[in-house]
């Protein structure tokens, strides 16, 4: 079994989305003057790697504390545009820039959750038909490709949220180990 962190660190003064809350990591107290360490964080809920409740961009829509937490892990699959077919009932992940070309085929599946580099309309259209999206990911591209593997991306439990920073990983079955010359069936 492999486990791939899919995460962005949360650094503070790290990239945001235009016109988002600047991230600001800070000690707040130190092992010298209190005996433990502690640090302030100030963020938007859409930083770094993080998921997307319907909420965020639908008036009424259901927020993070709505939604049961299987929405947020499940079998998942590494998908290409040109695939000709997307396996159902599966988390789909795009390593390409997906755009609105890609809704009706995703609408027609209805994934548990999207992942990847999600143009602003197909992560609006997707949210609107109540499938989670995961954005801000990292590392898409060690995930095995024609392989289900296992994702992970639990979000804060913030009441009315409409997205949330996450910790993605994914956890990948090892390949079978192939029998050498020198290896025997029998032990």
């Amino acid at each position: 079994m492999r486990v791939i962190d899919l995460s962005l660190p949360i650094a503070d003064g790290m990239p945001v989305y235009p016109g988002d809350p600047e991230v600001k990591v800070k000690v707040a107290h130190t092992y010298e003057c209190q005996s433990w360490e502690l640090r302030q964080l100030s963020m938007g809920s859409h930083t770094g790697t993080h998921v997307d409740a319907p909420s965020h961009m639908h008036p009424g829509a259901a927020t993070l504390d709505e939604l049961p937490l299987e929405r947020f892990f499940g079998a998942s699959r590494v998908v290409r545009i040109e695939d000709l077919a997307w396996p159902e009932c599966r988390g789909l992940f795009f390593i390409e820039s997906v755009g609105l070309e890609c809704f009706e085929r995703l609408a027609a599946l209805r994934p548990p959750f999207v992942g990847g580099e999600l143009s602003e309309e197909l992560e609006r259209s997707l949210l609107g038909i109540d499938i989670i999206t995961y954005t801000g990911l990292h590392g898409l591209d060690r995930l095995p490709v024609d392989t289900d593997f296992m994702f992970y991306g639990f979000p804060l439990r913030i009441v009315s949220g409409d997205g949330s920073p996450v910790r993605a990983v994914a956890v990948v079955e090892a390949e079978p180990r192939k029998l050498g010359v020198t290896d025997s069936l029998v032990r």
